[in-house]
């Protein structure tokens, strides 16, 4: 059974041949739509033999969809352009490649932050399905934080090994990306009850926070984990207060 790789990016440069790499001897073609990248990620992914469509932003999940609609092989893999496949994993897909049969396949994904792996703060086993067969899978989610929804009837098997996510190089990083993320969130809150985002402002920030930190043992994985839980508990806190002001 044939595997195509589907991955969206924007400006992958530094993470995007890592990927590529990974995926040698899974899948059997690798199609990448690629935002109008401006740092040399479209000729990173053509040099490793991927075919790179150049893609108006249509958001997340629409973008995925689109992506899993040209793939020309009956199963398809959906990567991130900051993910690689482990080597436990890779042992996983190879033994299961010779024997897909309708089925679909999750696994779990382990973080770094700042170069250290993160299995705190909620952020681990973060278990993703990311092998299905194509037409019985779609990706949901109208702004942010997409999620794929596989047919009700689809069995899902669990494979070892992990998927590796190489999420921020710096704080400042991640800082920016809540900021974007907590935007995105807002436009989706605009329009509820004022009384229901006051309250909300108010409360879910220090939820998020103890969640976090405290019954997820964040302060395990040290400062990065404090940062970790800090910074999200911010993003909380912005969307809902922007959702209010808007």
């Amino acid at each position: 059974m044939k595997i195509s790789a589907i991955i969206i990016t924007h400006n992958e440069a530094r993470n995007i041949g890592r990927c590529m790499v990974s995926l040698a001897g899974i899948a059997d073609e690798v199609i990448v739509l690629d935002g109008h990248s401006t740092d040399g990620t479209q000729s990173i992914c053509r040099a490793h033999g991927a075919c790179v469509i150049d893609q108006d932003w249509l958001g997340y999940a629409a973008t995925k969809n689109l992506g899993n609609d040209m793939a020309t092989h009956p199963y398809i893999l959906s990567l991130d352009a900051d993910e690689v496949i482990g080597s436990e994993l890779r042992t996983s897909l190879l033994d299961v490649k010779d024997k897909l049969d309708g089925a679909a396949y999750q696994f779990n994904r382990l973080a770094f932050y700042c170069g250290e792996p993160i299995r705190h703060c909620g952020w681990y086993p973060d278990v993703k399905l990311r092998l299905f067969p194509k037409g019985y899978a779609q990706w949901e989610g109208a702004y942010v934080h997409e999620e794929l929804q596989p047919d009700a009837a689809l069995s899902i098997q669990h494979l070892e090994g992990d998927l590796l996510h190489y999420t921020y190089y710096t704080v400042a990083e991640h800082r920016a990306r809540a900021h974007k993320y907590a935007t995105l969130a807002a436009a989706k809150l605009r329009g509820r009850p004022k009384m229901s985002l006051l309250l909300k402002a108010a409360v879910s920030p220090t939820w998020r926070f103890g969640q976090m930190y405290l019954l997820r043992m964040g302060f395990l994985d040290g400062w990065r984990g404090w940062r970790i839980c800090t910074i999200t508990a911010r993003e909380v806190w912005w969307k809902y207060w922007w959702a209010l002001r808007s």
